[in-house]
């Protein structure tokens, strides 16, 4: 029975002793073990005991041998425990502190990726994005041969299709707040900065309706310039997707808004 119990107590007490022994280690003024624990506990995965370790052994060992190898487990000790924005400022900065190591070129697109994984979805503040974008091309610049580019590449695909649906949903929104004057700006903004949008049909249906509506909305003196705009908008519909599954409704639009012109033109008589 009393064997059972030290048994049952073994776990807890070596528990206990690699507690006390790690408190002992961070406490110690022997910093060779302090780096020589870091390294283990890095290797072993166990980064939340290397950080404290490694925090104080950057500036100490600052300009000797050591000082790449523990600024280079700082860095990815970071990023193992989700610590992304310190891990991509520490990536960046490895990568210029220490420009001729065989690490450079990674931590460089480490600092990017970093700020892949911050970028949050399409509704949410863009500004983590754009910084990813500006990393990631910082990295493809720099490295234009690197085996990592094409991965490059995908990563700001990816980021820039956020952008892309950020930058439509918002025209849309628009719209749907009958802001038809908005719309028009920002649809068109969108066309501009993504000329091969997957939302290019929508956005030029949304455009006919858009000033179809502004037009119908509009100061008499004005109303004939903007059924104008709506026709041309139709048009421009039509010469791109003679196909479209939305032709009708784009084509009652254009017919609302010859019948418009014209009853206004009578008036004007």
């Amino acid at each position: 029975m009393f064997k059972k119990q030290w048994l049952f107590l073994l776990p807890f007490l070596l528990f206990l002793i690699g507690c006390s022994k790690y408190q002992r280690l961070l406490k110690s003024d022997d910093y060779s073990a302090k780096y020589d624990g870091a390294v283990a506990y890095y290797d072993k995965g166990k980064y939340e005991k290397a950080l404290p370790l490694l925090e104080e052994l950057v500036p100490l060992y600052r300009g000797t041998e050591k000082a790449e190898k523990i600024y280079y487990y700082y860095c990815y000790t970071n990023y193992h425990l989700d610590f992304l924005y310190e891990a991509s400022y520490h990536f960046k900065k490895f990568s210029t502190t220490f420009p001729n190591s065989t690490h450079a070129e990674e931590t460089l697109f480490m600092s990017g990726y970093c700020k892949y994984i911050l970028s949050p979805i399409p509704s949410l503040d863009p500004t983590d994005t754009y910084t990813a974008l500006t990393e990631l091309q910082l990295f493809a610049n720099t490295y234009p041969k690197h085996q990592l580019l094409d991965s490059t590449n995908i990563l700001m695909d990816k980021l820039r299709s956020k952008l892309e649906i950020k930058s439509f949903e918002n025209s849309k929104q628009y719209y749907q707040i009958y802001d038809y004057k908005a719309a028009i700006v920002a649809l068109n903004n969108t066309l501009r900065e993504f000329p091969d949008t997957k939302f290019h049909e929508e956005i030029l249906l949304l455009l006919i309706k858009s000033n179809y509506y502004l037009a119908l909305n509009s100061v008499k003196e004005k109303k004939i310039q903007r059924f104008n705009d709506t026709i041309e908008a139709y048009l421009n519909f039509v010469d791109s997707f003679k196909e479209s599954n939305s032709l009708k409704e784009a084509e009652s639009y254009y017919q609302k808004a010859l019948e418009q012109k014209t009853k206004l033109n009578q008036e004007n008589l």
